[in-house]
Order: structure tokens, then C-alpha cells, then sequence
């Protein structure tokens, strides 16, 4: 069955965590969902093997990633940064060229600030994006709606952890549907 292009799929797609760290975790707004739906996305990204890319953002004073979601990681090795833009460290980009994947599911923090600046340059390099709205989070909700509102408009797709889940696994049958369906109940 042909898809329309604008619907992720497992072959294309890499999940990029940005920076959910101790310090920046505990001053976002709606912090619990947040983390929830970051680590139910990573839980997603081993079901259906999709790549997974992590920052942090000077983890000297921020702190480092929050345990919930560390767990939950293939492998702990983020690429550290001191631009809010991911794309401003050459590490970032190697590791996106490595995957090969022209379709990033962005998660993290802060949507309005480091979040939106690399889905900016993402676009402006000519990934696919995702944002997915509930896996993102800020201090404030107007910084977070007017992110969400300026990404949007600029070309990126806003959609929730549960519309991009099942966007992905496309079928309601086999052992991958069933592990799915654990994490959307």
C-alpha cells in the first residue's frame, strides 16, 4: 500500500531527544507528561529499531539527563552542546549523516529555545520533521503554544507521542501492534 509522503514510517525516521536534563526537567510546566511521553517514545523507538539521537546542554551546569528517560535509552551517549541549536555542533551532524534518516521525530526541551531552533535549521536542511507537541515542554505554556504555532508554520509537523506511535507502526496485527499497544493503554 502507498502511503502519502507526509506519514512517518520506520524506515526513514530518527528520534532526537534534546536536552531533558536534571536542572531544565524540573522548571517545565508540564514536566510529568513530558518525560512520560519521552520515555514512552523511546520505548517506541526500540519496538521498531528507529535510531536515537540525544544532546545535552552544558550538563556541567544543567545536570544531566533525568533517570526516567536515561533508562529507557539504547545507549547513554549524548552529544553535548553550548549552542542552542543542535546543528551548531559538527558531532550533531555526523551522527544524523551516520543514521541516514531523512525524517526527525523531535522531543525535549525547551520548545521555544533549543527545541525550535534546531527544527529551524532541520527545515532548513531539508529533514522531514516532527515535533511532537506533548514530548516537548518550556517554563511557560505561551512560549511553549507560540513555539509549537512558529515550527508549524515554517514546515515542520506538530502531532502528539500517540498520533506519531500509531502513524508508525501503520497496522492493527502482529507482535508489534501488541507491544504497542502496552504503551498506549
Amino acid at each position: 500500500m502507498e502511503r502519502h509522503p507526509d506519514l512517518a514510517n520506520a524506515e526513514d525516521s530518527l528520534l532526537l531527544v534534546i536536552d531533558p536534563q536534571e536542572k531544565l526537567v524540573r522548571m517545565i510546566h508540564n514536566r510529568e507528561e513530558v518525560v512520560e511521553s519521552i520515555t514512552r517514545l523511546l520505548k517506541f523507538a526500540s519496538i521498531f529499531s528507529l535510531p536515537v539521537v540525544l544532546t545535552e546542554h552544558y550538563p556541567q551546569g544543567l545536570g544531566y539527563t533525568v533517570e526516567e528517560v536515561k533508562r529507557e535509552l539504547p545507549q547513554y551517549s549524548p552529544i553535548t552542546k553550548r549552542i542552542f541549536s543542535c546543528f551548531g555542533v559538527p558531532e550533531f551532524e555526523e551522527a544524523l549523516r551516520r543514521r541516514g534518516r531523512k525524517r526527525l521525530l523531535v522531543c525535549g526541551i525547551e520548545t521555544h529555545i533549543c527545541v525550535a531552533q534546531t527544527v529551524l535549521d532541520a527545515l532548513h536542511r531539508g529533514y522531514l520533521v516532527q515535533v511532537v507537541s506533548d514530548a516537548v515542554g518550556t517554563r511557560r505554556p505561551e512560549d511553549h503554544l507560540r513555539a509549537l504555532e512558529r515550527m508549524r508554520g515554517a514546515g515542520a509537523t506538530v502531532t502528539t507521542s500517540e498520533a506519531l506511535i500509531y502513524e508508525i507502526t501503520c497496522r492493527a496485527d502482529g507482535e508489534e501492534f501488541k507491544r504497542v499497544l502496552e504503551l498506549v493503554k
